[in-house]
């Protein structure tokens, strides 16, 4: 068996094409405008940097309004605080994203419970992850990378329901929301991690398998179902200093069905998503309700 590629590039720009036309019917409107994005970043961690440029193309892509705010390695938490308090007041304003990591001078989690829920496209406000628990889709933005693996799934024509998932990781970004995910489309979810002592006899039995651990090629051939489904979350350096994910691709490609690969699978489609959070906040500022 060799597996099917799942192209999220190609995925990616079919979402980012969508919101376009949302975009574009949002400017339309009387009093409208596009949606705009804000994107503030504090230092030049090279990863970061990168993913921002990235960010900003798609926002080209998608006819969405993206202003950069870039801050010094040094900048206090009071001065990033009173930026984001700036941006939640800005009527023109629909997404702030805060890129991660933060300097250590700085508390992720005060920065990211000082976002205006209305304006939190990553997803992580408690608020955002509150709607996901008790499955209120009206309310919060589910999180980007998590939403983006289910439409990679959907592009495969998997329907979770009755199937065995298995996550491998348990972050608030990835590993638990995903979980939340599959379980609201009625999989029957395991939740696995570095420290599972049975990591392989739990993988085995995944029909549909998530690898959001965070250690290169940890999930090999003989830990996958044969004809499972596939998701590579991870992005790491090898010890060559090469890019790859959690998955073996070359031995997991051998078993599963299908694969989404690292560079190219999940890293657009999380873009995307955040593109179309932005896109959905702005229709909830302009009162055109839940698009999603």
């Amino acid at each position: 068996m060799t597996a099917q590629i799942i192209d999220g590039k190609a995925l990616a720009r079919e979402i980012e094409a969508r919101a376009r036309k949302r975009s574009e019917e949002l400017a339309q409107l009387p009093g409208g405008r596009r949606p705009g994005l804000a994107v503030v970043l504090v230092g030049e961690d090279p990863a970061s940097c990168v993913y921002v440029r990235n960010k900003t193309r798609a926002c080209e892509r998608a006819g969405v309004s993206s202003r950069e705010y870039r801050l010094p390695a040094d900048t206090n938490q009071e001065a990033l605080l009173k930026l984001i308090g700036e941006l939640n007041a800005d009527p023109t304003v629909d997404g702030i994203l805060v890129q991660l990591p933060l300097p250590g001078q700085i508390r992720a989690s005060a920065v990211i419970e000082a976002i205006d829920p209305g304006k939190d496209v990553d997803g992580f406000h408690m608020l955002s992850a509150g709607a996901l628990l008790v499955g209120r889709r009206d309310e919060g933005f589910r999180p980007c990378t998590p939403a983006g693996v289910m439409k990679m799934l959907e592009s495969v024509g998997v329907n979770p329901e009755g199937l065995e998932a298995v996550v491998v990781g348990r972050s608030n970004i990835v590993g638990k929301p995903q979980a939340l995910m599959l379980l609201e489309d009625h999989a029957t979810v395991t939740v696995a991690h570095s420290r599972t002592p049975n990591l392989a006899e739990i993988t085995r039995r995944a029909d549909i398998l998530v690898a959001a651990a965070g250690r290169a090629r940890m999930i090999t051939g003989d830990m996958v179902k044969p004809g499972a489904v596939v998701i590579d979350v991870g992005m790491n350096r090898d010890e060559e200093g090469k890019l790859c994910g959690d998955v073996d691709e070359k031995s997991v490609s051998e078993v599963a069905r299908a694969l989404s690969p690292v560079p190219g699978g999940v890293g657009p489609m999380t873009i995307a998503m955040l593109i179309s959070n932005t896109v959905l906040a702005a229709e909830r500022h302009l009162g055109q309700g839940d698009t999603l």
